[in-house]
């Protein structure tokens, strides 16, 4: 995983990246992370603290070849 932050123009905006080597995995990480305490540790955080405005997920794919 990575995470960005932008430096000047609309601070409240930060990505975080993840890489996952197929749709299945994805799905599988979704369904782990939403049984995992200390996941929902954090949603209840950012529910009562109202930290996060929007949460969005964005799907992209490379666009450099897969290097062996």
């Amino acid at each position: 995983m990575a995470t960005f932050c932008r430096r000047k123009e609309r601070a409240t905006v930060a990505l975080a990246m993840f890489s996952f080597p197929s749709l299945a995995a994805y799905e599988q990480y979704r369904k782990d992370s939403g049984a995992d305490p200390d996941v929902q540790k954090a949603i209840t955080f950012a529910k009562e603290t109202r930290c996060f405005i929007r949460y969005e997920r964005s799907f992209f794919r490379p666009l450099l070849p897969k290097t062996a």
